[in-house]
């Protein structure tokens, strides 16, 4: 435990010394008929090809959260898309709107992998990116995205989960799941409760995933978003709230994973 602390100490360190030279820009891609408006980031004094890692935004929709995360990436070295799940650019501003446009997509799996397989796509494509390397991660609507997409099947390194919701109508089947799977949950979230997570760690265990849970006692839902304290106030949500400490451990705990599903063999 020591020797993992160590690491994720160094991991920040380096992080922070590090001079990118990050990029970014809007993209324009295609699911069917739909156009997704995402965002790509990358360190352009990077030299050669690296892994890449796509972001799935919150029930909000493709905004400056996201993106912000996708800069977070590229500034470790990957080259990180922030997709764009609803199409458009969509973006809800109340919780009812977020509510349907998340269960929009929640509920029509199909639909979902279409959007996701068309960002990974697009990051293949990108001349910075590694195609053997791809990894996700989500944040809450996100990280129920990037889990069902390993359920699912994709082919990925690695998904993590920031305050995603664990339940699932297509539990984990044996054999199916090619990604490493990492959760990072608020112990004080509702919306999470405990018998929900140890209900996912028996899927898990049953369909023989390589995962890893971790909780963070007293942090709530939307721990990772520094506005979570604001809208929770703004939308009466008291199940909403940032909290610092959780949010710096579960960054770090993304790094070391990321190092881990990397690492060359």
């Amino acid at each position: 435990m020591m020797k993992r602390w160590v690491l994720i100490l160094l991991l920040a360190f380096v992080a922070q010394a590090a001079q990118a030279a990050v990029k970014g820009e809007e993209v324009q891609y295609k699911a069917g008929n739909t156009v997704l408006k995402g965002y790509l980031a990358w360190d352009d004094a990077q030299k050669g090809k690296r892994p890449a890692v796509l972001v799935v935004h919150e029930w909000w929709g493709h905004n400056e959260y996201a993106r912000n995360r996708a800069r977070m990436l590229a500034e470790l070295g990957y080259t990180a898309l922030a997709v764009d799940m609803y199409g458009d650019g969509k973006q809800a501003h109340h919780p009812d709107d977020a509510g349907k446009m998340m269960g929009d997509v929640r509920n029509d799996l199909v639909l979902a992998k279409k959007r996701f397989d068309a960002g990974v796509r697009v990051l293949k494509k990108h001349p910075t990116v590694n195609s053997k390397d791809i990894a996700a991660i989500g944040y809450c609507f996100g990280g129920i995205i990037v889990l069902e997409m390993a359920r699912q099947g994709d082919n990925l390194k690695g998904v993590a989960s920031f305050h995603g919701n664990l339940a699932t109508e297509q539990p984990a089947k044996p054999g199916k799941v090619k990604a490493r799977v990492l959760v990072l949950t608020g112990g004080a979230d509702p919306f999470v409760p405990a018998e929900q997570v140890e209900g996912f760690k028996k899927e898990m265990d049953a369909a023989k995933v390589n995962y890893r849970v971790i909780v963070y006692p007293g942090a709530k839902h939307s721990f990772t978003n520094k506005d979570a304290d604001k809208l929770g106030q703004q939308f009466n949500i008291q199940a909403f709230g940032y909290n610092a400490e959780a949010d710096q451990k579960s960054w770090a705990e993304m790094q070391v994973f990321f190092k881990e599903i990397f690492a060359k063999k």
